[in-house]
């Protein structure tokens, strides 16, 4: 995309601003259509203006091919034993867990796990999942259906997202924090793995939800994580990220983003009926800005553009501007003395990769892996990747046997089918 079609984005975005400080209902028809677009770069953790693939298909086939995709698609199907947790402002927490399989259990208690903990039967080893902004737990689809019954997990779904409730907080009009995205994973954990050794595995904002959680409970981490994988993340400097746009458009993006996001915010119905108006449109940017192989499975990319979709806009909204917030580098020292995974796609135009190498240079003994031909949903777009590396992980962590065996779940290649 070029400068010039940057600033023709910008100056579209503004317009829409300009039309909501009016409140002409005309006004904001014409313009929802642009806010529609705004709104879902923004929740594809991106800014106003990139470059589409060409479409040739009409929109009617179209539309009957996401109902097939959705029909079809197995992805997002596994439940667990559901949970509720409760965070500081009142604001109710899903979570599932899938235990143990009692007949994998005795295996699980090996030699290693008793020197590592001390016990002769001790408390089993739960790996607690956080997902990413405008996702939910079902993003670890693949690492979820290859780890069932080999160790326990527990997925939860960060406030105003999946299952769980509207921030109760967000609702008096208190903005969203990291910090207390970490608080709301200390309950979760206090309620689903009250005791035990616990791993923490956290995607892009879920693992800047870890960060936040040690920077605030450093006696937890030092007491009980044995463990942590951080999976496309960063540790602070968002702002400087520039989504693979030109500087010229970057800097536009960023001059309207804020009164974009607020006229949206406060025009959440009209603004979700462009959204769907431009449902083709959305999609385009979905797939650029989580993957970057060309053979992705449509089901997997429809997959994604469903989690996308189902974050209201209000809730894109108020998250966004928490990110530029974020800095939690100094917390990373309360992980330096275990096992660490840090795994990041080259082609992340969300969470570049260079922000993982920063974490990984704060964590000289952590495993540093560099997917290449993977985007920011790297965990769904190349899963066999990110689950063998877990397992690994698990292995070290003595959460796993090192003779278990953690099956591989399908391929997100358009070749491949489930398995």
């Amino acid at each position: 995309m070029s400068e010039s079609s940057a600033e023709v984005v910008a100056n579209a975005a503004t317009a829409a601003v300009a039309a909501s400080a009016a409140g002409a209902a005309g006004g904001w028809r014409r313009a929802t259509g642009i806010a529609g677009v705004a709104i879902g770069v923004v929740a594809a953790g991106a800014a106003a203006g990139v470059a589409l693939e060409r479409m040739t298909v009409g929109r009617g086939m179209r539309q009957k091919a996401r109902l097939a995709l959705d029909s079809a698609g197995p992805y997002g199907s596994l439940r667990g034993m559901p949970g509720k947790a409760f965070a500081d402002d009142g604001t109710e927490l899903y979570y599932e867990v899938d235990d143990l399989d009692p007949e994998a259990a005795p295996a699980a208690l090996g030699p290693r796990r008793r020197r590592l903990f001390g016990r002769k039967a001790p408390a089993p080893v739960t790996v607690v999942f956080s997902h990413g902004y405008c996702l939910n737990q079902d993003s670890w689809h693949f690492q979820r259906a290859a780890l069932r019954g080999v160790v326990r997990t527990v997925h939860w779904d960060q406030r105003s997202h999946g299952r769980s409730g509207r921030g109760v907080a967000q609702g008096r009009d208190e903005p969203i924090t990291i910090e207390q995205l970490g608080r709301d994973l200390k309950a979760v954990i206090d309620a689903a793995a009250p005791e035990g050794p616990i791993v923490l595995v956290g995607h892009s904002m879920g693992g800047m939800t870890v960060m936040a959680l040690a920077d605030q409970y450093p006696e937890l981490v030092r007491e009980r994580v044995v463990g942590v994988a951080f999976v496309g993340t960063s540790s602070g400097r968002l702002g400087e990220v520039n989504y693979g746009l030109p500087v010229a458009g970057v800097n536009a993006v960023r001059r309207v983003l804020p009164g974009v996001l607020k006229a949206m915010g406060q025009r959440a119905d009209l603004v979700e009926k462009g959204r769907r108006a431009t449902a083709d449109l959305f999609a385009g940017i979905i797939k650029r800005y989580s993957f970057a192989s060309r053979d992705v499975d449509p089901a997997i990319a429809r997959f994604a553009e469903r989690m996308i979709e189902s974050t209201p806009i209000d809730v894109v909204a108020e998250y966004y501007p928490a990110f530029n917030d974020h800095d939690k580098t100094e917390a990373l020292a309360h992980f330096a003395d275990m096992p660490i995974l840090v795994l990041a796609g080259v082609q992340d135009l969300v969470t570049p990769s260079e922000h993982s190498e920063a974490i990984a240079d704060l964590l000289p003994e952590a495993e540093l892996v560099l997917v290449p031909d993977a985007g920011h949903l790297v965990m769904l777009e190349h899963p066999e990747v990110v689950t063998d590396r877990l397992a690994d992980l698990l292995t070290r962590t003595g959460a796993v046997p090192a003779g278990a065996t953690v099956k591989g779940y399908g391929s997100t290649s358009s070749t491949a089918q489930p398995g």
